[in-house]
């Protein structure tokens, strides 16, 4: 049982409370991947409103790694430069701030809107988009990419570095017999195909090293016929603690339509629904690392309700945080009424159209009679 205001410690990593803001494309980047005046202006917000750890959108460590136009890149010395002023607009409100560092393997509509061809760890019979299987070799190089992401980060000055290992980017897919069907020691097995994400575990932290916090926010089990088991999730996850994962965010694989469960309902004890709570519970209790748990908390007694049954060490939002950048300040001075945001999914209708979402941006845009 643990407070939500009581601190926790990621390896040597304090954290002054246990909320979190979860990893959100913003679309603030340039086309280069740099990041831009308005990307400071949001981080800026979110660094002083109280939170005990913010996970950046997702970077991508490679060209062919991009999932979204306006991304942040970490792919390349150039970017280190922005990001470091980012990581100081956070520091400067006294928050603590992680980069998010992402492949996107097949699942990139960037790439698939210019037409190049997506790399995959298999390439799937019938799919509509333009994609080819990596060969070993390639592989190898893009476990590389993902080490000088982490030194980037940390040469950057980010306090940590999350691999998003969810929602059926690459390293879900490599994960998944639902993406990766390969036959040779990358795929086939559990074990293979779970050796994607021990090699990058260990490639970071050659690179960055062993005292660096590392965090994933790991799909723990798919949402479709056939798909990564709860079980083999967990022995996933035992495995990369083993090769220096330090904390595991509970989050969505492949499959699963968790980002429209309860659109446009306002958070009610009655409705407040947290997708994942059930699984970060059982992972608690087999790993020896903190774990978080995203999805559907919209209450400070619910985020309370999960830590007094150790469920999870700590709570992790997105969208409350577009909304409402001080939401944890608010609760911190007793006002524990819940969030503001609505469930509207605005934000993630402007993505699709390829517009920016800014902070505090969708109290305009929720739909009329909502908000």
């Amino acid at each position: 049982m643990a407070d939500a205001f009581s601190p926790i410690s990621i390896n040597g990593m304090v954290l002054e409370n246990r909320f979190m803001r979860s990893a959100t494309h913003d679309g603030s980047a340039d086309g280069s991947g740099t990041v831009t005046r308005k990307s400071l202006s949001i981080y800026r917000s979110l660094g002083a409103g109280d939170i005990g750890l913010i996970v950046t959108g997702y970077a991508y460590v490679s060209v062919h790694g991009q999932a979204l136009p306006n991304q942040y890149g970490v792919h390349t010395d150039d970017m280190i430069r922005g990001l470091r002023k980012m990581a100081e607009a956070v520091h400067e409100g006294g928050g603590r701030i992680a980069l998010q560092i992402v492949h996107a393997g097949v699942n990139s509509p960037y790439l698939q809107g210019n037409g190049a061809v997506c790399l995959a760890p298999s390439k799937i019979e019938g799919s509509q988009f333009p994609q080819r299987e990596l060969s070993a070799g390639e592989i190898e190089a893009v476990i590389q990419d993902f080490g000088s992401a982490a030194w980037r980060a940390r040469e950057a000055g980010f306090d940590a570095v999350q691999l998003h290992g969810a929602h059926g980017y690459l390293l879900s897919q490599f994960l998944s017999p639902l993406a990766n069907r390969r036959t040779d020691s990358w795929g086939g097995s559990p074990e293979n195909r779970r050796r994607f994400h021990v090699e990058v575990i260990k490639e970071v932290r050659r690179r960055a090293g062993r005292d660096y916090p590392l965090l994933i926010k790991f799909g723990l089990m798919d949402d479709a016929p056939g798909g990564v088991s709860l079980s083999e999730g967990i022995e996933a996850a035992r495995e990369m603690v083993e090769a220096g994962v330090d904390a595991i965010e509970v989050s969505a694989g492949v499959g699963g339509d968790y980002l429209q469960r309860t659109v446009g309902r306002k958070s009610t004890p009655e409705n407040e629904e947290v997708y994942f709570r059930q699984r970060a519970a059982v992972l608690k209790r087999a790993v020896p690392v903190p774990v978080m748990v995203v999805g559907g908390v919209r209450s400070f007694d619910m985020a309370q309700a999960i830590l007094d049954a150790g469920d999870a060490d700590m709570i992790s939002m997105s969208r409350p945080f577009i909304r409402e950048p001080g939401l944890i300040s608010r609760w911190a001075e007793g006002d524990r009424a819940p969030a503001r945001c609505i469930t509207c999914n605005q934000c993630g209708r402007l993505l699709l159209r390829g517009q920016e979402v800014l902070d505090n941006y969708c109290w305009q845009e929720c739909r009329p009679g909502l908000a």
